[in-house]
């Protein structure tokens, strides 16, 4: 047999070589989008996605728990728009402008939060916002300078010269600093509006994607945005934090308390729940399932679903029934929310019968 007719040896081409390892889980995802006649290959995100996944340890190998779920955080957030992220309205923490000082003192304590968005009359007509270091300091500057005619005089005597500089004890700088305010000559009984506290913060459109934002507001230096409709109306709030936490997971500094927990059994009332519990959440919580999957597509929460199946937000009092048999009694709401539930559950079908 002549050299040209023994067989060649087979050599693997580049895609018998894709076939291992990374390659595998393309050519699947290739062949899952074909089925579902969807175009193209698939993507870098669905590649990584995919394979970052918790049950493909084997090709996650080299990151541990925290650090598949970070970068799988990452990828989503990619993904993510600022309607995704944002606080709703209803939800915003905020000030008019013809508030006194002490009116924004207070909700800087009771909300805990640095920033608080001032609006004149409604949020539609926002005016900007106030910084609680911004307020510190105006503080600190009125208590220096309503004590500045009573501070200089002391410095000297009739004669001109230090009085008695070399008997008196030295002080540091921050004690001669603390000595020279006088806080309770403080007046916070003016306006807002009367100071030039307030500083700039953006305005976005709700489909904006999330990654833009935090880029603007690494650039801008301003860490907080208004999200707007068409119409100039309000929609919601975002901060710099709530983007970064979509990545990093929850942040809590010293001085966040922790957050009350959706369920509380009250002696009075039995199972009470926030209407915006998970919808997930209290189905675990009571073994049944209340949104169809389609519905969970489109219901969240305990509030959403009772606006589903109502048609409108139900007032105080009210008693929403599910099918399943749970009966939701509204026992706090106003025009705009539901915000407190008391949970009754089926009754027995033996309790029932007696009953009628």
């Amino acid at each position: 047999m002549s050299s040209t007719d023994q067989p060649e040896p087979k050599s693997e081409s580049a895609s018998g070589n894709d076939q291992r390892g990374g390659g595998g889980i393309f050519s699947w995802l290739t062949s899952v989008r074909a089925r579902l006649g969807l175009q193209g290959p698939p993507t870098l995100r669905d590649t990584l996605e995919y394979a970052l996944r918790e049950d493909q340890a084997d090709a996650a190998g080299a990151f541990s728990l925290e650090e598949r779920g970070m970068l799988l955080r990452l990828l989503r957030f990619g993904a993510s728009r600022v309607e995704d992220i944002m606080v709703p309205r209803a939800d915003i923490i905020a000030i008019d402008e013809n508030e006194p000082l002490s009116e924004l003192l207070t909700q800087f304590e009771d909300a805990g939060v640095s920033r608080i968005p001032v609006f004149s009359e409604t949020l539609d007509d926002p005016r900007g916002m106030v910084h609680v270091k911004d307020l510190v300091s105006w503080m600190v500057e009125q208590a220096r300078a309503s004590d500045t005619k009573k501070a200089k005089p002391a410095l000297a005597d009739s004669g001109g010269e230090l009085a008695q500089a070399s008997q008196a004890p030295s002080e540091s700088a921050t004690e001669q600093n603390f000595h020279a305010c006088d806080f309770s000559r403080i007046d916070l009984s003016g306006s807002i509006a009367a100071t030039k506290l307030k500083r700039a913060l953006l305005f976005v459109p709700p489909s904006m994607p999330s990654m833009n934002l935090l880029l603007r507001m690494q650039t801008t230096r301003i860490h907080m945005a208004l999200v707007v409709d068409e119409y100039g109306g309000t929609d919601g709030l975002i901060t710099i934090e709530d983007l970064v936490e979509q990545v990093v997971g929850e942040i809590e500094d010293e001085h966040d308390e922790a957050e009350d927990s959706y369920v509380t059994n009250d002696s009075k009332h039995g199972l009470v729940v926030s209407a915006r519990i998970p919808i997930d959440e209290l189905e675990e919580l009571l073994e049944v399932s209340l949104v169809t999957p389609e519905e969970a597509e489109e219901i969240d929460t305990l509030g959403g679903l009772m606006f589903s199946i109502l048609g409108r937000v139900p007032g105080r009092g009210e008693i929403v029934r599910h099918a399943s048999g749970f009966e939701f009694d509204v026992l706090d709401a106003d025009p705009r929310r539901v915000k407190k539930i008391k949970i009754h559950r089926p009754k027995p079908a033996a309790e029932t019968g007696q009953n009628e």
